[in-house]
């Protein structure tokens, strides 16, 4: 199952007038980590459009844990959840780099779209993609 560590900075226009990061941001950061696990394995949201397909989020949840506050180094961790059969699930996990204190959990799932609007399973080339047993990245 591949997974991927993106390591982002919290930038003061993602927190709130208290200076934590608000609630919203964390799906930003889940997109940010599954845009780089993609670019990792070596296709882009941009190429796999280009092929003529879109993956337009399904359903996306987050339990949250604690807060992230601004200039705080954070991991995302995006895992590829295989037990899916139609579509594709990503699982995310957020710690805080300097204790290690989980920030988040959550997941997002995406459908699968042709350029014409059709709903499929994911194409070939993306399925060997997403299975890959050297998708990590930390």
């Amino acid at each position: 199952m591949p997974t991927h560590t993106t390591r982002y900075r919290v930038i003061y226009g993602d927190t709130d007038q208290m200076g934590v990061v608000y609630y919203a941001n964390y799906l930003r950061f889940f997109e940010m980590g599954r845009a780089a696990m993609f670019r990792h394995l070596g296709v882009s949201y941009r190429e796999i459009e280009a092929r003529g397909y879109v993956l337009p989020v399904s359903e996306a949840f987050c339990k949250y844990h604690a807060s992230a506050r601004y200039d705080d180094v954070i991991l995302i961790e995006t895992a590829l959840d295989s037990g899916i059969r139609g579509g594709i699930k990503f699982n995310y996990t957020i710690h805080r780099e300097a204790d290690g204190v989980s920030l988040a959990t959550g997941h997002t799932r995406h459908a699968c779209i042709t350029s014409e609007g059709r709903v499929v399973r994911p194409p070939q080339f993306l399925r060997e993609l997403l299975v890959r047993k050297d998708g990590g990245g930390k």
